[in-house]
């Protein structure tokens, strides 16, 4: 797309376009598109599975703030506990799980890495016990609705400025600890090893073969 800057000023276009709809060759308005439209987050249809990773992406072009802003944003405007709280169908549990995950601070963006990209917990403190015995605990320190934001995070008592967490971290047990804030820091997770893993950075390539280019 020409780089990071033009990558997230993609994204930033997608809340602030106007929500107009085109039925095209649906014919007429199906229900992703009115749920868009009652959303009001422009062009953001969190109720159509295949965009809800796109706020997570922020933490992959090094603007990790806008992630915890934006996710915040979509929990406590979409979901809630009434007949109302759920914006969109299930498809197999992808709407719920989102939520699940998402509340608790950590996506599985991509789930063929052993990553989890961090986003902004609900919880103030929250304790996951593991198949094998072990506890893995995320803990937000000052956390509210209007302190959103990661000021600085320790993973078992040491300073961890990466916008992910692994499995592996997990399953060992420990403590993920995240002060929270109602100001971005916007030096944190702006390392280039503090991205997530993406194909498209990493030393890994892809060849074709004249049959497939």
């Amino acid at each position: 797309m020409g780089g990071e800057a033009k990558f997230i000023a993609k994204i930033d276009s997608v809340f602030t376009v106007p929500n107009r709809i085109e039925y095209g060759t649906y014919g007429g308005m199906i229900h992703e598109m009115k749920e868009m439209v009652i959303e009001n987050m422009g062009q953001y249809a969190h109720g159509n599975q295949p965009i809800q990773h796109m706020i997570y992406l922020y933490s992959y072009a090094g603007q990790p703030w806008k992630t915890q802003q934006h996710i915040r944003e979509v929990m406590d405007k979409l979901y809630n506990a009434t007949e109302k709280g759920y914006p969109g169908d299930e498809d197999q549990g992808g709407m719920s799980s989102w939520y699940v995950l998402s509340a608790m601070g950590i996506y599985s963006v991509c789930p063929g890495t052993d990553q989890y990209v961090l986003g902004s917990p609900v919880f103030n403190k929250i304790t996951l016990t593991l198949e094998n015995g072990r506890q893995f605990v995320i803990e937000a320190a000052n956390n509210s609705k209007s302190n959103v934001y990661i000021q600085s995070a320790a993973l078992n008592g040491k300073p961890y400025t990466h916008n992910w967490i692994t499995y592996q971290d997990i399953m060992a047990g420990g403590t993920l600890y995240l002060d929270m804030s109602a100001q971005p820091n916007e030096h944190r997770g702006t390392a280039p090893g503090d991205k997530p893993f993406s194909v498209s950075t990493s030393s890994f390539s892809v060849s074709a073969s004249p049959s497939n280019q």
